[in-house]
């Protein structure tokens, strides 16, 4: 008999984003930048929902929609356009969903953000999560109840952290990392909570409280150990324009996990991240900037640089022999209401 479980389950905070992007420099008070870049569609966890199910992974997502407009929308592409199962996701009467609106200039971005805390927390949500393969997680300082549940239950869990607005970088959070197989923080974080000065320092930390460890480094690139492998692998990123990069992160853990689940190597597993990103950050929008087994295979298809097709080699007999038909990218504007 088939594995009927989910590949992927999360869950986390929907927004809808509205990105604007070609402005230069950030807006200073009482000035107006005019800008011909703009796109839209679901954000927040949405990010890293669509990357998994454009990789072909069954993804469950647990999340809350407003009843307005904006969560309408993004149900409608999370739910019919991307295949994502919302069995576990609920609207919430009377809010509205999370609009964000995100400044993107040179690498980086400014963000914006109405809203308000939905009224149901993650545990509530997940209940008792699904026997999934994996679990995308982003964890935070409170410890969320349904890890645990979800480890014990075989789930492996891949996870991340984000920017800790205090600085205190309590070593604490680290703790949680004995239900997780894998921990994706970008160096920033990894050297902030392991106290020390480097990526690889960082990165040699990390592997002693989680199986494969994993320390991405913007532009240079990004490092990894697999302890149940005994694998070390560091490669660079690729040399792409970045035209909006919100969301590059998650589209990394993504296309990771897709990897890991396929058993490739860790180079290989990395290689194929470090792709998946950098193709994303040519779009507008997180979740609809990834790029899916369709985007990488037209980049391999059209690559003529004899260094790059030796390196990433390894394609050629990873993608599928049908990857599909094209991406949807992110609209430029916002949905009109159907009637």
């Amino acid at each position: 008999m088939g594995d009927d479980r989910p590949d992927v389950v999360l869950t986390g905070l929907l927004f809808y984003d509205l990105v604007l992007t070609g402005l230069g420099k950030p807006p200073t008070p009482g000035e107006e930048i005019w800008t011909g870049g703009m796109g839209c569609g679901p954000g927040g966890i949405a990010n890293l929902a669509v990357a998994a199910a454009r990789f072909g992974l069954r993804t469950s997502l647990a999340t809350v929609f407003g009843d307005d407009l904006y969560g309408e929308y993004c149900r409608d592409v999370l739910r019919d356009q991307e295949g994502i199962d919302l069995s576990l996701s609920r609207t919430a009467d009377g809010r509205p969903t999370p609009v964000t609106v995100s400044l993107a200039y040179g690498n980086d971005r400014a963000l914006v953000t109405h809203g308000q805390e939905p009224p149901y927390s993650q545990d509530a949500l997940m209940g008792d999560p699904p026997e999934a393969r994996t679990a995308l997680v982003h964890i935070e300082a409170e410890p969320r109840e349904w890890l645990a549940k979800a480890a014990a239950n075989g789930t492996h869990i891949y996870a991340d952290v984000g920017w800790d607005p205090t600085e205190r970088w309590s070593t604490d959070l680290l703790d949680q990392l004995s239900l997780c197989h894998a921990f994706l923080p970008n160096e920033t974080e990894a050297m902030a909570y392991t106290r020390t000065d480097s990526a690889v320092a960082a990165l040699g930390t990390l592997s002693e409280l989680v199986p494969v460890a994993v320390v991405t480094r913007g532009g240079d690139g990004a490092v990894a150990v697999d302890q149940t492998t005994g694998e070390y692998a560091d490669v660079p990123a690729l040399d792409i324009d970045v035209l909006d990069a919100t969301g590059a992160g998650d589209v990394f853990g993504a296309s990771f996990v897709a990897a890991s689940l396929g058993g490739w190597p860790l180079e290989e597993r990395l290689r194929f991240a470090v792709l998946a990103a950098g193709l994303s950050v040519g779009r507008h929008s997180g979740a609809l900037a990834a790029p899916g087994w369709y985007g990488v295979d037209r980049w391999w298809r059209s690559l003529t640089d004899p260094g790059l097709r030796r390196a990433y080699g390894f394609l050629a007999d990873r993608l599928p022999d049908d990857p599909g038909p094209p991406v949807a990218y992110a609209p430029v504007t916002p949905p009109a209401r159907q009637n």
